[in-house]
C-alpha cells in the first residue's frame, strides 16, 4: 500500500469524525431535524472495507450512513448540507441523515428501516449477476439487523443463487440500548451464516489495517465465484445510539476502555512507527481537515433550502418510453 492510499485513509477517518463532531454541535443549535446517528468508533470498518472496493462494486447500509457516504466519495460539504435539509445536499435536502445516497458514486444510499435494506442488497446482487457484471454488493448492517427476517430472507436466498455479495455486519455491541448478548441467542453473530452454509469471518474493527486486509481478500474472492460471504466486525460506537440516547445501559468504564481503542489513534501510530509520516506531518493533514470541515459548514448554512415545488420532483423513475 503506498504512501498517497495511506494518506487517504487516514484523511477520511479524521474527516468523518470531524464532519460527526460537527454534526453533533449542529444538532444541539437546533438545525438538524428528526434523528442523528453518528458514526464516531466505528471509523476504521467502512474506510477499510470501501478502500478494498473497485468502482463497479455497489455499496448500501442503514442509517448511520455519514461515514459511509464520505468513504463513498461524497463530500463533507454535501454531507453537512443535507443534515442541514438544504438543496445542496446529497439527496437535495430531503433525505436527511438518513438517506444520503450517490447511486453515481454506487453508493445506493442509507435506510431508515432496521434490515429492510438486506432484501435490497441481494437484489442489486441478482442484478450483477444476471448480467454477468464483476460488481460485488457490499451491504453494512449493524448487529440488532440479524435479528430481524429480513436479515435470514436475504442472506438465505444470497446464497441459493450465489449472489455476488459482501455482507458487513458492525457488530457494535449495542442494538440500541440492548446488548447483544441480550437479544441474540447466538453471541458470535458470524456463526448465524453457518445455517446457510456461507463461508464466515471476523475481524478487529478497531484496526484498519486488519479490515482493510480482510476487506480484499474477501471481496476477490466473490468476485472469482465462492459466492457470498459473511464479515463480522467487531466495533464500537463510542456516542449513543442517537443523538436522544440517554446512554443508562451502559457502564462509562466499558466506553473509556473502548475510547482508549481509538482506531484514528491506532492507525495514526502505525503510519508514525512504520516511518510512512512524521507526527508534524499528519498535524499538517489534521489542521487541512479542520479547514475542509469549516468550509463544508459555512457552505451548508449559506445554501438555499429546497424550492416548494421539490416536494413533487425525484418521486418516480422516468422510463425512456416516456420521454
Amino acid at each position: 500500500m503506498g504512501k498517497e492510499q495511506l494518506l487517504e485513509m487516514y484523511h477520511q477517518m479524521v474527516l468523518i469524525r470531524l464532519v460527526e463532531e460537527e454534526a453533533a454541535v449542529q444538532y444541539q443549535k437546533g438545525r438538524i431535524g428528526g434523528f442523528l446517528h453518528l458514526y464516531i468508533g466505528q471509523e476504521a470498518v467502512s474506510t477499510g472495507i470501501i478502500a478494498a472496493r473497485t468502482p463497479e462494486d455497489r455499496v448500501i447500509t442503514a442509517y448511520r450512513d455519514h461515514g459511509i457516504a464520505i468513504n463513498c466519495g461524497l463530500s463533507a460539504k454535501e454531507v453537512l448540507a443535507e443534515l442541514l435539509g438544504k438543496a445542496t445536499g446529497s439527496s437535495k435536502g430531503k433525505g436527511g441523515s438518513m438517506h444520503m445516497a450517490d447511486v453515481n458514486k454506487n453508493f445506493w444510499g442509507g435506510h431508515a428501516i432496521v434490515g429492510a435494506h438486506l432484501p435490497v442488497a441481494a437484489g442489486l446482487a441478482l442484478g450483477d449477476h444476471y448480467k454477468g457484471n464483476s460488481g460485488v454488493t457490499i451491504c453494512f448492517f449493524g448487529d440488532g439487523a440479524t435479528n430481524i427476517g429480513y436479515f435470514h430472507e436475504a442472506v438465505n436466498l444470497s446464497k441459493v443463487w450465489n449472489l455476488p455479495v459482501l455482507w458487513v455486519c458492525e457488530n457494535n455491541q449495542y442494538g440500541m440500548g440492548t446488548s447483544v448478548a441480550r437479544a441474540s441467542a447466538v453471541s458470535e453473530i458470524r456463526r448465524k451464516a453457518d445455517g446457510y452454509g456461507m463461508k464466515n469471518q471476523d475481524v478487529d474493527g478497531m484496526n484498519l489495517i486488519e479490515v482493510n486486509k480482510m476487506g480484499e481478500k474477501l471481496l476477490k474472492e466473490i468476485r472469482a465465484g465462492s459466492g457470498p460471504q459473511f464479515l463480522e466486525v467487531n466495533t464500537y460506537r463510542f456516542k449513543g445510539h442517537s443523538m436522544g440516547d440517554p446512554e443508562r445501559y451502559r457502564e462509562q468504564a466499558e466506553v473509556k476502555r473502548w475510547q482508549e481503542n481509538d482506531p484514528i489513534g491506532i492507525f495514526r501510530q502505525y503510519l508514525i512507527e512504520k516511518k510512512s509520516f512524521t507526527e508534524q506531518e499528519l498535524d499538517a493533514e489534521d489542521a487541512k481537515i479542520e479547514v475542509e470541515v469549516k468550509e463544508a459548514v459555512e457552505f451548508a448554512e449559506s445554501s438555499p433550502e429546497p424550492a416548494p415545488e421539490e416536494l413533487f420532483s425525484d418521486i418516480y423513475v422516468k422510463e425512456a418510453w416516456e420521454e
